[in-house]
């Protein structure tokens, strides 16, 4: 899979699928068995690896200092100056409680001010493993703000996740790991597709079927229960050409209705489908 340059792209499947394991192994942390990367289109090198800001597992700073002391002390490790941090504080909306103790901050500010360390270095591509994990609703909300304003400033920005309303509200390209196995990958809309469902029923379910075989713009139908499902590429349908369509030929809707086949859904038809590492697509 490729990283488009400026994209957020989401490393996107349930626990235990290889995303972390992948990551690590990008950032240098892990040795791979086999296979290969690169960054920026090269071979990487200690120099690429100072390009990039990460943040791979729970924010670990010192308790009893502040967070610019805390900034400073990472700066130094990291070997970059000291006159980015007033700029990083800043663009995590922290400078006015940078003389503050980490042990005061909220888990919302401990996640910015770990942010705030990747950003050290100006980095051109950042890397964030599960950012919101263990916060709560407006650290959550506050982080997925940052990122889509980083995100705004043409950084690249790699995430993974187990949450689909993540990717679904930060990122502009996604790929879906399954126990190691890369299932898809591509723009979002390309790769979690919604479909439009339309429920129809009547009195006479083969001669309703037969009139809507006649119609257009439909890519497939099943039947559950009393009802038929149509289903439509997103935003194709509209239900009043049905019911006129149907009445024409002698049919009377006793159902009708439009539904959508949600994200979650699509991502699970996903993950649940058996993986086959040999399989050509």
């Amino acid at each position: 899979m490729e990283v488009p340059k400026g994209s957020v792209f989401g490393i996107l499947g349930p626990n235990g699928s290889g995303k972390t394991t992948m990551l690590g192994i990008v950032m240098d942390v892990l040795k791979a068995t086999h296979g290969t990367y690169r960054w920026f289109g090269e071979e990487p090198t200690a120099q690429h690896r100072r390009r990039i800001g990460t943040l791979l597992e729970t924010p670990n700073f010192y308790h009893y200092l502040s967070g610019e002391r805390n900034l400073r002390i990472n700066a130094e490790i990291k070997g970059h100056g000291l006159e980015d941090i007033p700029h990083v504080l800043q663009r995590v909306n922290l400078w006015e409680r940078k003389n503050s103790k980490f042990s005061s901050y909220s888990l919302g500010m401990k996640q910015r001010l770990a942010v705030a360390n990747c950003l050290l270095g100006s980095p051109d591509v950042l890397v964030f493993d599960e950012p919101t994990n263990g916060l709560d609703p407006v650290g959550i909300a506050d982080t997925r703000e940052l990122i889509k304003n980083l995100a705004k400033e043409g950084i690249t920005i790699i995430l993974a996740s187990h949450l689909l309303d993540e990717v679904e509200k930060v990122c502009s390209h996604v790929a879906i790991l399954q126990k190691g196995n890369l299932l898809a990958s591509g723009h979002v809309d390309e790769v979690l597709l919604n479909e439009d469902i339309v429920e129809v029923s009547a009195a006479d379910l083969a001669q309703l079927e037969a009139a809507l075989k006649t119609t257009n713009g439909w890519t497939h139908m099943k039947q559950e229960g009393d009802l038929l499902q149509v289903f439509y590429p997103q935003g194709s349908v509209k239900m009043e050409n049905i019911n006129r369509h149907c009445f024409d030929k002698g049919v009377v809707l006793n159902h009708l209705q439009l539904k959508r086949k949600s994200l979650e859904t699509k991502f699970f038809e996903l993950t649940n489908a058996d993986v086959n590492p040999n399989k050509k697509n």
